[in-house]
């Protein structure tokens, strides 16, 4: 038998009572607060070493994001998202299933001319758009803030990086609300959903990142020439770049690091080797990239982080379709 109608149909009304739900939840209240805290905290660390370089940094509001205090373990604007982003993600979507199956409302809200696909679309749109909400309103805070502090407007090329950044951290969202309702899914318990995407989590972002260089060293073939130069080989740094692309936190942290900071020798100074080196002959230190030419560099990981979303959504969905709902 056949369905009738577009299997879309029902969309707009999930997204819109999730969407709701969401706005409205003690969760969004917990996501309000972490928006305050990382805006106001992290700024007001930049906010002082930043300022000096107002009269010489073409950049400046972008260093906002890039600012680390040198020996300090508090990481970057940047380096915090790329840890808070997906625990938000995964706050927003470990019980997006589960829990009608657990209020017994599953077979109900499927009673209604609503197909399953959109009911899994409407939520994830959902989740996605109350994230995008969050980081919308912290990138607003920190030009705010910027703003206030600082005196000088950002220029329209700042404004258009930002953006960009904005864009790849709501796609970074994208992915970890994917993989929490992937966990929803496949388990019926909450808890064991909830523990599943932070053992992920806690394995990609904090293990992950530790473990790589070990593995890089291990496989790749030593190079006499940059041991002596206490530098890495070709096959060494691509290895490591390689590995630590399995972590959709390092396809973020290297995609935004290219769109907000375009300085065109950046990249290669940050990981330089023998290969690499040879590569800084002819450049003009300091010079900056265009914004389409840092989107072009930036692409493959962009790219990247859309497909797992739409992969991981699509075994999400395949697992849902495949489960039977009773009364």
């Amino acid at each position: 038998m056949r369905r009738e109608g577009s299997p879309f149909t029902g969309v707009g009304v999930v997204f819109l009572k999730e969407y709701a739900d969401h706005l409205g939840s003690v969760r969004m209240r917990v996501l309000e607060i972490l928006v305050v805290l990382i805006g106001v905290g992290f700024t007001a660390l930049a906010i002082y070493n930043v300022r000096k370089t107002i009269q010489r940094d073409d950049f400046l509001f972008l260093n906002l994001f890039l600012y680390q205090q040198e020996d300090s373990a508090v990481p970057s604007l940047l380096g915090a998202l790329a840890i808070v982003i997906p625990l938000l993600a995964i706050g927003l979507g470990f019980d997006a299933v589960n829990s009608e199956f657990n209020r017994r409302t599953m077979s109900r809200i499927l009673a209604q001319p609503i197909y399953r696909d959109a009911l899994l679309l409407g939520k994830f749109l959902a989740g996605l758009c109350t994230l995008a909400t969050g980081l919308t309103a912290l990138w607003l805070l920190i030009i705010g803030i910027g703003l206030l502090t600082m005196g000088v407007p950002p220029s329209s090329e700042e404004v258009t990086r930002g953006i960009a950044f904005l864009i790849i951290a709501i796609i970074l969202a994208g992915v970890w609300l994917a993989i929490a309702m992937l966990f929803s899914v496949i388990f019926r318990s909450t808890a064991t959903s909830a523990l599943c995407a932070l053992g992920l989590w806690l394995f990609l972002v904090i293990v992950w990142p530790m473990l790589v260089p070990s593995i890089a060293m291990a496989i790749a073939t030593p190079d006499a020439m940059a041991n002596r130069a206490g530098l890495l080989s070709d096959s060494q740094i691509d290895w490591f770049m390689g590995l630590s692309r399995i972590s959709p936190s390092g396809l973020f942290s290297d995609a935004a690091m290219v769109v907000l900071q375009p300085q065109t020798d950046a990249a290669i100074l940050r990981t330089p080797t023998i290969g690499m080196l040879s590569q800084l002959q002819g450049m003009v230190r300091g010079a900056t990239l265009p914004l389409n030419e840092s989107l072009l560099l930036a692409w493959p990981q962009i790219t990247t982080l859309v497909a797992i979303v739409i992969s991981v959504f699509a075994i999400a969905y395949i697992a849902f379709q495949r489960q039977e709902v009773r009364a």
